[in-house]
């Protein structure tokens, strides 16, 4: 299986010292980070788009094979083809975009957002509005069945480790599975026991 598994974001002082080793530079945590997982969410898109110059040094910073998963939030969805601009700096490093849908359903919304982005991009929506149910043709986020690909967040925790079995059992290949963040470094432990339930760890 290609498996994708990693947290959203890694900037987090407070992940030092669990996951960070002690004395570790907040400028070396991609670093690290990038040692132990191949991909992360940039929930930071979400809120403030960043400079090309940005999206290159992190493409820079990490090693061949990871990826970023970058989050287009519904207010900015009037911005789409800039969005699309700035996160294709990432190149090879650019994974499945997050496109975060807080509004009732709008199939013109829909069309808008597909129409403006190259349909080799790998798009997933998240639908927080119960109105999008058992829409068709795209790929939505924790849909297990998706195609071609699957996009799993894990947003409730704690986890036990009988959750994380019965997550490793659910998935195909190939997903990207990401944990979000605490304040305590439990999301980059539940996903390197996903990993290790998975054999790839």
């Amino acid at each position: 299986m290609t498996i994708h598994v990693g947290t959203s974001g890694w900037s987090y002082p407070t992940w030092r010292p669990g996951f960070y080793p002690e004395g570790t530079r907040p400028e070396d945590f991609l670093d690290h980070y990038a040692s132990r997982f191949d991909t992360v969410e940039l929930n930071t898109t979400g809120y403030r788009l960043p400079s090309e110059d940005q999206f290159r040094r992190w493409a820079e910073a990490v090693p061949d094979g990871f990826t970023c998963a970058p989050k287009l939030a519904r207010a900015r969805l009037d911005r789409v083809p800039v969005f699309v601009e700035r996160v294709a700096v990432l190149g090879d490093r650019l994974g499945p975009i997050r496109v975060s849908v807080q509004a009732p359903r709008d199939d013109g919304l829909l069309s808008y957002v597909l129409g403006s982005v190259d349909p080799s991009l790998q798009l997933a929506f998240d639908f927080q509005d119960e109105s999008w149910a058992g829409v068709q043709g795209v790929v939505t986020v924790s849909d297990f069945d998706a195609q071609p690909f699957r996009y799993v967040r894990l947003r409730e925790p704690p986890y036990t480790d009988d959750d994380l079995r019965a997550l490793a059992s659910r998935l195909r290949d190939p997903p990207y599975v990401y944990f979000r963040h605490e304040d305590e470094p439990t999301a980059p432990a539940y996903a390197e026991r996903l990993l290790a339930l998975l054999g790839a760890g």
